[in-house]
């Protein structure tokens, strides 16, 4: 943009990280209103908080109380809701946090585009694969049953597409085994990528 150039300044992200003691990465958590998104997302980040970890959750309904509250729902008002805090979470980052994002994201572009804000190794992708089924089932904000009144239109899953990951880092559907379980697995991974030191102790939900 004309008249505006990025200033540089002499603490980076790797000094960043090095003070934490971590290596700071997004995780990015899609999937069907109801299927388990933010839940897991909390009980992963009560684990890693309580392991010494410097994390940040953001979730998509409390972003529209303050940064996008404007924001409709409409694709294009969606597209930006998920461009701020694609920003937001791109500065978290920098700022050398683990950061963990409940976003439905149905499109396989709008997740590629936010991808593309990191480098390689930094955004993980958690597919919260449950069934839509199960998903109407719990229907804990009472959305299904609008949206297959006519209540909603576009709602992903029912009248908008939800376009699955093609090779999400983690696939987890949150109808199958304990939360305590799915908690344990994304912990494993990020021990396995060098996010985290296996030697630390890792609390897990109950």
């Amino acid at each position: 943009m004309a008249n505006i150039v990025w200033h540089p300044h002499p603490i980076d992200q790797a000094a960043r990280a090095a003070q934490k003691g971590q290596q700071p990465v997004l995780l990015w958590f899609t999937g069907l209103s109801g299927a388990g998104k933010s839940t897991l997302a909390g009980a992963l980040e009560r684990a890693l908080f309580e392991a010494g970890l410097h994390t940040y959750l953001l979730d998509g309904d409390n972003v529209r109380h303050g940064l996008c509250q404007e924001l409709g729902f409409s694709a294009a008002d969606r597209a930006e809701n998920l461009r701020r805090v694609g920003e937001v979470a791109k500065l978290m980052v920098d700022a050398g946090l683990v950061v963990l994002s409940a976003f439905i994201s149905p499109t396989i572009k709008e997740r590629s585009r936010l991808r593309a804000l990191f480098p390689v190794g930094q955004f993980i992708e958690v597919h919260v694969a449950t069934p839509l089924v199960v998903c109407e089932q719990r229907d804990p904000k009472g959305l299904y049953v609008k949206a297959r009144r006519g209540e909603i239109s576009d709602f992903t899953g029912i009248s908008s597409p939800y376009e699955a990951p093609l090779a999400p880092e983690l696939t987890i559907d949150t109808s199958q085994g304990e939360l305590a379980t799915q908690v344990a697995a994304i912990i494993e991974y990020l021990i396995d990528c060098g996010v985290m030191h296996g030697e630390r102790e890792v609390a897990t939900a109950s």
